[in-house]
């Protein structure tokens, strides 16, 4: 695609990295061993491109990009490596499409690191002889490598190693990297030295203020151990580092806080702190400890309460009191059209949503864009795709309909990738091609991203499209996807359309929830029924 080969072309003539096309299985499509020592061409990067449009970037690290990647695949090896850097220290940083991280720093000349992995759990890092997979490669299901928001190297150059990651690197890779044990691998390391002592110190800070020691105690044992360092550490300093430590613990605490209360204000009914504790990966005494003061808090808030005799069992409250003016309420259906039939069973009326969750490579996309064209005259239509940022790709797609341009001209389409509800057109149909959490340890936010672009309507209406796991019956985010959703559909790849929700039935004597349809998708954009509609007894 044009904007990945640009992409690639910008990091070796702007940032002089050396790059190399990677396959969707994330191996070079080419011999690069002469690219460790050589940095291709622009000339080379447009022919591999030619030849393979679809290719991942590589950027090679190691001395010659002068780049070292830290590669974290969990939560809990990115938040250890966050441990090791500085508060004052940026450091550009992408997000993979499994959920994992990329902490681009500064190759250290002369330092000999290679490639290692599990240096500590979900913890890998990539110097000579290796590269990294770089924004805006997308992988083989069309999931983007993207940089996180402020974090991307236009905005902020490679950092300098700190020597807290240096000596860890340097521990591993020297001191018998056969051991991957860190406890074992932690024994071998002298602390309170010249180069590492900085660093030792405000790790020491941090493991005081969060064990909760008062500020005078933690001062005097800091004071105690830089005297102790080798040569001593200025006296001078140490109250800017537990200040530093302290405003780590709060913002720790803010954005803690802030998560469960997005996980409660998206969860409907009754639950247990255990379901947080899964859902937010809280794997910490300290962390468990600390959910339970935050929700005795949200308690206090009245946002929640404690419900049944069950330990650490809640109930959402919702106290928000908007009057329904249905007097004067317009009960007329907008007449929006389904493609394979759906509106025969449904009504859709103004300021509805409507949820459709479809497995990869099942059609959602191609089901988007009929209700679309189908809607065209009815009301503006306002189509935001996730997916085709390139004009070549739309392109394609609206060709394989083998209509008059005209027909698509009203529809205005844009890329968006997240914050959908800014761009929601109230009196519009709006189309959110699709709505993508990134990954299931984020789940739990989709129900409330739906609410949220379902707040936004007037007399319009949303149609969201969401992933959904073959295995699972609802999309992703569970069945709380359902709940800001009049109509909810499910689409499987091997060809059945089911209505799992509707409610408001244009025949009041025939229940739509649970029908199927059995389909078969043409050209990419055509469908067609293979079976009448059945009722869900059927598929007993």
């Amino acid at each position: 695609m044009q904007h990945t080969l640009d992409a690639a072309l910008r990091y070796r003539e702007k940032f002089n990295f050396g790059v190399i096309p990677i396959g969707g299985d994330k191996r070079p499509l080419l011999k690069w061993t002469e690219y460790q020592k050589r940095k291709a061409d622009p000339k080379e990067i447009r022919e591999w491109w030619k030849k393979s449009p679809a290719a991942m970037i590589g950027v090679v690290t190691g001395s010659i990009s002068k780049l070292l990647v830290i590669d974290c695949d969990t939560l809990e090896g990115f938040e250890a490596i966050q441990k090791l850097i500085p508060d004052t220290l940026v450091v550009p940083i992408a997000r993979t499409p499994r959920g994992g991280w990329h902490l681009y720093f500064c190759f250290p000349e002369n330092s000999g690191f290679t490639v290692g992995s599990g240096i500590l759990p979900g913890v890998d890092f990539r110097g000579e002889g290796g590269y990294i997979i770089s924004p805006p490669s997308r992988n083989e299901e069309g999931k983007a490598y993207t940089w996180m928001p402020g974090l991307s190297l236009d905005e902020a150059p490679p950092a300098a190693l700190p020597d807290s990651i240096f000596n860890l690197f340097k521990k591993y890779l020297y001191i018998g990297h056969d051991d991957k044990d860190p406890k074992t691998m932690s024994s071998n390391v002298v602390m309170y030295q010249k180069g590492t002592r900085d660093d030792d110190l405000f790790h020491a800070a941090n493991c005081l203020v969060k064990g909760g020691m008062q500020k005078n105690e933690i001062e005097q044992t800091l004071t105690l151990l830089a005297l102790s360092c080798k040569p001593p550490f200025p006296l001078n300093e140490i109250p800017a580092k537990i200040q530093s430590a302290i405003q780590r613990a709060e913002r720790r605490e803010r954005n803690l806080t802030d998560e469960v209360r997005e996980w409660v204000l998206s969860s409907s009914g009754v639950f247990l702190s255990s379901n947080v504790v899964n859902c937010l990966h809280l794997s910490s005494r300290d962390e468990q400890k600390h959910l339970s003061t935050i929700l005795k808090r949200l308690c206090a808030e009245g946002l929640i309460e404690k419900y049944g005799n069950k330990n650490g069992q809640f109930r959402t409250l919702d106290k928000d009191e908007e009057l329904i003016a249905w007097q004067n309420a317009d009960i007329t259906p907008l007449g929006i059209k389904f493609p394979l039939g759906v509106h025969e069973f449904v009504q859709v009326h103004k300021g509805n949503t409507v949820v459709i969750a479809g497995e990869s490579n099942a059609g959602k996309t191609a089901y988007c864009l009929n209700l679309a064209r189908m809607n065209a005259g009815l009301m503006p239509v306002n189509y935001m795709s996730s997916e085709m940022q390139d004009g070549a790709e739309l392109a394609i797609r609206l060709k394989e309909f083998d209509v008059p341009e005209s027909v698509w001209e009203p529809i205005k389409f844009t890329f968006r990738t997240d914050n959908f509800p800014d761009r929601i057109k109230p009196d519009a149909l709006n189309i959110v091609d699709y709505l993508d959490e990134g990954t299931d340890a984020e789940a739990y936010k989709m129900p409330l991203r739906i609410r949220y672009i379902a707040d936004k309507l007037k007399s319009g209406i949303a149609i969201v499209a969401i992933q959904k796991d073959p295995n699972k019956r609802f999309g992703l985010g569970g069945s709380g996807t359902m709940n800001r959703a009049r109509v909810y559909l499910t689409i499987q790849r091997s060809g059945v359309l089911t209505i799992e929700k509707a409610k408001i039935w244009r025949d009041k004597n025939d229940n739509p929830n649970g029908k199927f349809i059995q389909f078969k998708l043409a050209a990419g954009c055509r469908f067609t029924n293979t079976k009448p509609w059945q009722n869900p007894e059927s598929k007993n």
